[in-house]
């Protein structure tokens, strides 16, 4: 369901309640959820719901459902996702994106997916592609996440992201790669799995910019091969990926 502007837990707990109910007995073993981030523990403080501020995500949700329950980034359970069934299938190493309302990420190294001290590892959205930029709602200037995300574009542009016009949507491409070039330099990865309305909403245009900047920006020799493609699960991505969350949280109970 689209995630209201107020009213979001009253939302996601009437959903909840619809598929537990609906199911037989004993088939939920767990809840997966995927959330903007960041987050410390079990509470999230997405910045693209205000109203959400070290809110006890995790917690409501296990006292609702009476299942065990697990939280983590958005753009991380889409790595996870993709990593199963996806584009990075196989794959032990990749970067994966979402460019959507947001900017987030999720790091795959070795075949594990990274979690960072507090859990909030790959956040490539706050990667500064544009120094002295847009300032960003984390405080900072500049970040992909202030220059090239759905609501950065409506911003500027005073339009939906899905209306830009083909400089907006070659810009953003282009800062994309070149957020997914530093990104490949530093941890030696050939593979970015890019996903999200905006990215998957401009299509090719988007992607053959971000490939070119990608290519242009990962000079070392290691990750010269970079490569930039589409989610293979396209918009069920998060989806995927927040049931992914779960089966990896029942795996290691």
């Amino acid at each position: 369901m689209p995630t209201p502007s107020t009213g979001v837990w009253e939302a996601l707990g009437g959903l909840v309640d619809a598929v537990v109910t609906g199911a037989p007995a004993g088939v939920v073993v767990g809840c997966g959820v995927g959330c903007g981030g960041p987050m410390v523990g079990d509470e999230v403080s997405p910045l693209n719901i205000p109203e959400w501020r070290r809110f006890p995500l995790r917690r409501r949700l296990a006292e609702r459902t009476g299942v065990a329950t697990w939280v983590d980034n958005d753009a991380k359970a889409l790595a996870l996702g993709e990593g199963w069934v996806g584009a990075g299938a196989g794959r032990p190493n990749f970067v994966a994106m979402v460019v959507s309302t947001g900017v987030g990420g999720g790091i795959v190294l070795d075949g594990r997916l990274l979690d960072g001290r507090l859990g909030n590892a790959g956040h490539i959205g706050h990667v500064v592609v544009e120094p002295e930029g847009r300032r960003c709602a984390c405080g900072g200037r500049g970040c992909l996440e202030a220059e090239a995300s759905g609501t950065a574009i409506a911003a500027v542009t005073g339009r939906p992201a899905a209306e830009a016009p083909p400089g907006v949507v070659a810009r953003c491409g282009t800062l994309v790669g070149r957020a997914i070039g530093s990104v490949a330099n530093l941890l030696d990865l050939d593979l970015a799995v890019v996903a999200g309305s905006v990215a998957l909403g401009f299509g090719e245009p988007f992607f053959a910019a971000a490939q070119r900047e990608a290519s242009r920006r990962a000079g070392l020799e290691f990750a010269a091969g970079i490569r930039v493609v589409p989610a293979g699960l396209g918009g069920d991505g998060p989806l995927v990926g927040a049931g992914a969350v779960g089966w990896r949280g029942v795996d290691a109970a």
